[in-house]
């Protein structure tokens, strides 16, 4: 079946094959209206929280406060509070006390650390201060130089556990 031509030089034509053009009939669409936003009131609170982000060479002076992560990667001179995780990386330095739900440690932290579910030391992490917790992870190679009590009395449902030893280290039967 022989196929015609285009005829190109038909203004007619053009307008027919344009696909930029609506037919004259169309209806007009406009975009719904959106209510203006006001930038002087804070964002509505979200129950788990976000992730923050305290990056490599970022300082933070005073205390933070949050409801979700907090994951730190630079500094925090100060304390840290409410958070549902924390977790600092091998870059990070804590100087202050830690409160949360979870603690997942590979910095450095000078202070208390307060846990209400569970602390994870990992390798080459360093703390120097005490740690408060139900259960305490520590990998070779991670460092805590201060006193663990894993009882958490006033903790939400917690129960206090006496620990017994399976061995006596050192030798000493």
């Amino acid at each position: 079946m022989p196929t015609e031509p285009h005829n190109l030089s038909n203004p007619s034509r053009e307008a027919d094959m344009s696909i930029f053009k609506q037919p004259p009939n169309a209806p007009t669409t406009t975009a719904p209206e959106r209510p203006p936003i006001r930038l002087d009131t804070p964002p509505a609170a979200n129950a788990e929280g976000g992730t923050s982000v305290i990056a490599p060479g970022m300082k933070i002076v005073g205390d933070v406060e949050t409801s979700g992560i907090l994951k730190i990667e630079g500094t925090v001179q100060g304390s840290i509070r409410g958070a549902r995780q924390v977790m600092l990386g091998r870059s990070g330095l804590i100087q202050g006390d830690v409160h949360a739900e979870e603690v997942i440690l590979g910095g450095r932290v000078v202070g208390t650390v307060t846990a209400t579910e569970r602390v994870e030391i990992q390798a080459n992490s360093v703390i120097e201060g005490d740690v408060h917790t139900r259960s305490i992870v520590v990998f070779e190679g991670g460092t805590l130089n201060g006193n663990v009590r894993m009882d958490m009395a006033g903790a939400k449902g917690a129960t206090s556990t006496q620990v017994t030893p399976l061995r006596n280290v050192g030798g000493a039967d």
